[in-house]
């Protein structure tokens, strides 16, 4: 019996300390959405062709597609997600159907907060500083994040994100290049601080994104080791929203545009907002 009572106050004891981890990475993550929401400007200027002018002419047909003219430039968006998520392989997918809510404020960074359904709930959130997910909602099974491998292959991805979803984040500026890489490619390199990432994106002959990527610093490999490695995806079901024009259909995975190609990535946009300050 004492034995059994002695379990029982470990038990108790791991609980508690599981819920109390927990509690804290969530108010991290509300810390952290929180300041990258408040990055949003609080009167834009309003998108005109003539911003764009000097780009690559594959560029400006995006961003021309992307942005009405008179659009208030809002740079950091809110989405709701559905979708699927696969926790296996090409061979083997395993998707699960996720739900998710992400900030995307980019160059500043993004909070993806993800909840799968499976057999035991996994959940957690992504970010620039850190990856998190958990069993059951407080069994760790995943913890990374503070280094500079982390920091880079997070940043490629916001960036690429910000093609899909904040156009107006890739306007010409500060720390932005753009060039052109054929007649329907461009290629956008945002740099901030000592972080840099290229990253390509193919449109039509409206300007309208058919693929976006680029080569992303990962340890997604049978290694386990940080390398370059093409990533991408594929958008569709362009939607307007609040004057921007945006996928609500996005897929992605790793080793784009080879025949290693696996989308672990399916996401169904729910809902896309551009809030300015003073109306949250």
């Amino acid at each position: 019996m004492a034995f059994l009572y002695s379990l029982l106050i470990l038990v108790g004891i791991a609980l508690v300390a599981l819920s109390v981890f927990r509690f804290t990475d969530w108010r991290a993550d509300l810390a952290e959405w929180k300041r990258l929401e408040a990055t949003q400007p609080v009167d834009p200027p309003r998108y005109a062709p003539t911003l764009v002018s000097e780009l690559p002419e594959p560029a400006q047909r995006f961003f021309n597609f992307a942005i009405a003219p008179d659009t208030p430039l809002y740079r950091v968006a809110t989405l709701r997600m559905g979708g699927q998520f696969s926790l296996g392989s090409k061979q083997s997918p395993q998707y699960r159907s996720m739900a998710a809510e992400q900030v995307l404020a980019v160059p500043e960074g993004f909070v993806w907060c993800m909840r799968l359904k499976s057999p035991v709930m996994i959940s957690g959130s992504d970010s620039g500083h850190w990856t998190r997910f958990r069993v059951l909602g407080l069994i760790p099974v995943a913890r990374l994040g503070g280094d500079p491998d982390h920091a880079r292959s997070a940043f490629g991805r916001y960036v690429a994100e910000a093609l899909f979803w904040t156009p107006a984040a890739l306007l010409p500026g500060p720390g932005i290049e753009w060039e052109s890489v054929g007649s329907d490619t461009a290629r956008v390199t945002l740099s901030k601080g000592n972080l840099s990432q290229a990253v390509n994106i193919r449109v039509d002959p409206e300007g309208r994104p058919a693929q976006v990527w680029f080569m992303r610093w990962s340890n997604a490999n049978a290694e386990k080791v940080f390398r370059l490695q093409p990533f991408g995806g594929t958008m569709s079901d362009f939607r307007n929203v609040q004057g921007f024009r945006l996928p609500f259909r996005v897929e992605a995975g790793n080793e784009f545009g080879t025949n290693d190609y696996f989308a672990f990535f399916k996401a169904d946009i729910r809902s896309i907002r551009f809030d300015c300050p003073g109306n949250r």
